[in-house]
Parts: C-alpha cells; structure tokens; sequence
C-alpha cells in the first residue's frame, strides 16, 4: 500500500473507486447530514437549545452521551458546521463536565436531556473525540476565548486523562500507564478494543503538551500491537470488552454479562482499523482484520444479523445495531487495497460487495437510529474521503478518484 494521507494529503475515496459520480456522492453525504442534524422527529439526532447550545440524543436511551456528543463535534468539524459543534461543544461543558471530585477533568458520561447527570462516571471513547475533534477544531477554524480556546481545552483533556492520580489529584488515569492501553472506565483491569484509535494517538503525539507526546507516540503502537491480538486470525471478529492480552474478556460486569462477543460497541473497530490505514498506513498485523470480518459474513448480508461468539460461533440472539454492523464493516474497506493495486486480488470484490450494500442502504429510523446512523455518517465521511486530518500545519488537502 501507499503512505497515507497524513503524509500524502491525499484522500482515498472508494465511492468513486466503485463507479459513483462525485455529484452523487456530494449529495448523498449533504442528504444524510441534513437528514442526522435537522430531520423529522422520526430521523433527527440533534437538538438545538436556546441561543447557543445543542445535544445529541441518543433515542435507544433517550439520554445524552458523551459518545453521542463527541461524535457530533467530529461529524460537525469534518462538515465544516461550526455553529453546531459551537453549540454541542457548550453543552457538553455546561452540563457533562465534572470541575470536582475523583472524575474532576472528565465528563460524566450520560445526562438527561435536561442537562441533569445521570451518573457521575465517564467513558474514554467520549474524552478521546472530544479531544481530536477539538483539535481539528483549532486547525479548522482557529482558536476563540474561554472554553472555544479549543486546542487548549484539547490538551486539558488529554492532561487528565493520562495524569489523573498523580502527585494528589484524585481519581484515576484512563489508559494504563504501563501497558499504554486506553481502559474501559478509568482505573479498570481491561480495555475495549473499539476505544483503541492507534490514528488519534499519531495526531496527540504532535500535540498534546509536549512531555506528553512520548506516551501518545507509545500509545500509537501499543494499540496497533492490542488490535493485531484482538481482532480473531480467521473471522476478523473481536470482542465488546477484551483483556489487555487481546483475549475475549471472561469476567462478569455487574449487570451480569462479560461482553466478550462481537456484539455492538465491538462493530467500531474494523472502521477504526480502516481509517488507521486510510491516514497512516502502519501495520502491525491490523488490518487485515476487517478483509476477514467481511469475508466471514460472506455474501449474504443476513448473516450480518446474528451475533457471534468472536471465533465465529453463532449466539441465538438477534444484533441491534444492524446499519451499524454494515457502516463499520464497509469503512474497513479502507483497509483493502485498491483494484488497481498489485496487492488487490480477489480482496477488492469482496470489499466492494460492502461498500455497495452501504451505498444502497438509507438511514435507519425509528427509536434505535442513533447508534447506527452515527456509524453510518461516519462511514460515509470516510468512504468519500472527507473524513480528513486538519493539521496545524495545514497540509494541503486532495482527493482521489
């Protein structure tokens, strides 16, 4: 494969490599993005509130999260909507922020629509968007006042994140010091591979604070090498929750479940690997992983309906998440060589099989959209090659066709 953007400035974009006009594609993705932000009751995620805030519900729950929230910021800069992000940025300040107590510097991880906390807890995969998007934020746009300083506010969250715990600030840190693992919750004994965005971390090691950027750096690798153990050697497959070793994780959550199934948060990852190798193109046994997922579920796409142990074996139970499922799958075409390649072989025809399923799919509607209509715009962002890095050094930006 070729280097990737961050080095190329150049952008794959399999829609037009599987035969779709850049008119069609323009529209589809302005179609969908009107539709996620400013649709009907029954398609909308986003709510405008008052003169200058916003939220992102998530309408399986109908609660708030900090996923759903810093997945807008992200959709919002990479769409150039800077009023939007404005708004679910202040938000998420606002309400979802947490100035005292062991989670002082993170963001409690699901609020009423009101604004009021459900739970004091946070969630990593939240911290880590706000971030990136905030930094984008301040390439994109530039730096404002107070809490729109974004690249300031970017590099706080980052701060607590890994130093949390030391010299007598409470709580604890959310990536393992040692192992440079990024953790389910902070201070747990295990992580979730789909938290892990080796891509992010390239981006935080140029700029966090600078005696942070050795970690970030060590980060990078530490979770290319997780998601090459992770991601099963046949299927593809990986687990909701896993052990730091890469093995499906086996203990019991206090809800009852061990969430060691490629059940619905672990559908992120073969989109996550694929976006690593569309930016930066260092494999550590990766990305292959999405090619197997897509070859496992075969031809047919009702076998996208069932969940799996992560070895393959069927569970009697129905997914959730299916757009979800299809969006993540199709992103990792990103992975797969381009027909033109020397490497594509066969491999192409499968992954072009998935990009079509997506390109053909419309949004979801209904009570469970959220999900998998935040999954689905991704995807499209990146399949279109506008899913992009916005560098401080402002890299000059292209597309390929």
């Amino acid at each position: 494969m070729e280097m990737g953007s961050f080095d190329t400035g150049i952008y794959r974009n399999v829609f037009a490599e599987i035969g779709k006009s850049q008119e069609e594609i323009d529209r589809k993705l302005r179609e969908a993005a009107d539709t996620f932000f400013y649709g009907s009751e029954e398609e909308r995620i986003y709510h405008p509130v008052g003169e200058d805030m916003g939220y992102l519900e998530d309408t399986g729950n109908n609660d708030v999260r900090t996923e759903g929230m810093s997945y807008g910021m992200m959709m919002c800069v990479q769409l150039d909507m800077k009023e939007e992000f404005d708004r679910i940025w202040k938000w998420s300040r606002t309400y979802m922020y947490m100035d005292q107590g062991e989670n002082e510097g993170y963001f409690a991880w699901s609020c009423k629509p009101s604004g009021e906390k459900n739970a004091l807890g946070p969630a990593p995969d939240g911290e880590e968007y706000y971030a990136m998007a905030l930094f984008f934020a301040s390439h994109r746009w530039g730096d404002g006042e107070g809490i729109y300083a974004y690249s300031k506010e970017a590099r706080k969250i980052l701060g607590a994140c890994i130093h949390k715990g030391e010299d007598g600030r409470p709580g604890a840190p959310m990536w393992n010091r040692e192992n440079k693992q990024i953790l389910f919750i902070p201070g747990s004994p295990f992580t979730d591979p789909s938290y892990h965005l080796p891509h992010f971390y390239e981006l935080f090691a140029l700029w966090a604070d600078q005696e942070d950027r050795e970690f970030w750096r060590q980060a990078a690798c530490a979770s290319r090498r997780y998601l090459a153990r992770a991601c099963h050697p046949v299927t593809g497959m990986n687990p909701e929750y896993g052990e730091f070793d890469g093995t499906p994780m086996d203990r019991k959550m206090p809800w009852g479940d061990t969430h060691g199934r490629f059940y619905s948060d672990a559908y992120r990852t073969a989109a996550n690997i694929g976006l690593d190798c569309a930016w930066f193109d260092k494999d550590e046994g990766h990305y292959g992983a999405p090619l197997r997922l897509m070859r496992f579920l075969g031809t047919d796409l009702e076998a996208a309906r069932c969940v799996f142990e992560v070895d393959g074996t069927p569970v009697d139970k129905t997914v959730l998440h299916p757009l979800g499922l299809l969006a993540t799958t199709a992103q990792g075409a990103l992975a797969v060589p381009r027909e033109d390649s020397e490497e594509a072989g066969s491999d192409w025809n499968v992954a072009r099989r998935w990009v079509e399923w997506l390109w053909n799919q419309p949004l979801r509607r209904g009570g469970r959209r959220y999900y998998d209509n935040c999954l689905y715009l991704f995807a499209l962002l990146a399949l279109s090659g506008n899913y992009r890095i916005y560098s401080a050094g402002g890299k000059k930006e292209m597309r390929i066709w």
